[in-house]
C-alpha cells in the first residue's frame, strides 16, 4: 500500500479510503510499510500509527508489515517498534546498498527469523537492493523455521522456477512484479504482492482468483487488459505513477516525500489511459 500525504503529515483520512478500496475488492491480505509506502521517509511514530489504523480498519485481513533495512540491528529495532501494532508477519527485504554475499544473506534472515515469533516473508528485489538472493540461498532459508516464504522480484523466471521446484511444502512464493503474476502463478506460485492493486484492486483480485481456480483463459484475457497498467505503474519510480493516478481519481494527493517527486502530467495521462482499459 502507498502512504498518502497532506502537507508535511500522513493523510490518515485518505489512507482510510484506500484501505476501504482494497477491502471492498476482496484482497487476501495487505502489505503496509513496504516500498510503495515510501517507508524510508516515514518517522517511527508514523509507522506505528499507519499500521495500527490499518489493523483497526480490517481486523479480519492478514497484515504483512515491511520492516527491512540494510542493518540487522535496525531491522530488529523496527520489529520491536511495531510488535504491538497488529502485524501478522514481517516483510524483510534483502539488505540494500551493502551488497551482501549469499552467506551474509543467509545469516541475516536466519537471525531475524529466530528473533521473532511472527513469520518472516523475505523480499528479493535486486533492481533496488543491488544484490540478488540466489535460488540456492532461498531454498536453504526455506528450511529455517518461521520463514514463511518469499516475495520474488528478481524478474528471473528460471530462478523462480528453481525455487518453485525445490521448495518444501508450505513455503510461499509471491510474485513481486505485477507483469509476472500470470507466468509465476501458472507455474505454481501463490499470488502477487501488487503495486497495480493500489489503483485497480478488483482486476488484480479477479486475475489471481482465476489463476487459483484454473480458469487460464479468463486469466489470460485479464492479464492482457492489465498489461498497459503494469507498464504505466513503472514509467517513473514506484510509487510515483500510481500515486499520480490515485490523485487523478480524487482518492489522495500526488504528494511525495523527497527524494521522490510527483508524477509528470505525461505519466498521469498514461496511467489514466491504462486505467480506463480495466475499470
Amino acid at each position: 500500500m502507498i502512504t498518502p500525504f497532506a502537507g508535511e503529515k500522513v493523510d490518515y483520512e485518505a489512507l482510510r479510503r484506500l484501505v476501504e478500496l482494497q477491502k471492498e475488492a476482496g484482497v487476501d491480505f495487505l502489505v503496509p510499510l513496504g516500498t510503495s509506502a515510501e517507508t524510508p521517509c516515514l518517522e517511527d511514530e508514523e509507522k506505528k500509527e499507519i499500521l495500527s489504523l490499518i489493523r483497526s480498519l480490517v481486523p479480519e485481513l492478514p497484515l504483512i508489515a515491511g520492516v527491512g533495512t540494510n542493518s540487522l540491528k535496525a531491522t530488529l529495532r523496527n520489529i520491536r517498534l511495531l510488535e504491538d501494532c497488529g502485524a501478522d508477519a514481517w516483510l524483510v527485504v534483502v539488505p540494500f546498498y551493502n551488497k551482501p554475499t549469499q552467506e551474509g544473506m543467509y545469516q541475516y534472515f536466519k537471525i531475524i527469523a529466530e528473533s521473532t515469533e511472527k513469520p518472516v516473508l523475505m523480499y528479493n528485489v535486486p533492481s533496488r537492493t543491488g544484490a540478488n538472493m540466489s535460488a540456492e540461498t532461498t531454498l536453504r532459508l526455506s528450511q529455517v523455521s518461521n520463514i514463511l516464504g518469499i516475495k520474488e522480484a528478481s524478474g528471473d523466471l528460471n530462478q523462480i522456477q528453481h525455487i518453485l521446484g525445490g521448495r518444501p511444502k508450505g513455503f510461499k512464493l509471491f510474485s513481486g512484479n505485477d507483469d509476472q503474476t500470470f507466468p509465476i502463478m501458472t507455474a505454481g506460485g501463490d499470488g502477487v504482492i501488487s503495486v497495480v492493486s493500489n489503483i485497480a484492486p478488483k482486476p488484480m483480485v479477479a486475475l489471481t482468483n482465476a489463476l487459483r481456480s484454473g480458469n487460464v483463459e479468463i486469466a489470460k484475457e485479464l492479464d492482457r487488459k492489465l498489461s498497459a497498467l503494469y507498464k504505466a505503474c513503472f514509467v517513473e519510480s514506484n510509487p510515483i505513477p500510481v500515486k499520480g493516478g490515485l490523485s487523478a481519481l480524487g482518492l489522495c494527493s500526488d504528494q511525495m516525500r523527497l527524494p521522490l517527486t510527483p508524477a509528470t502530467s505525461a505519466t498521469v495521462k498514461l496511467m489514466m489511459e491504462a486505467y480506463e482499459r480495466v475499470r
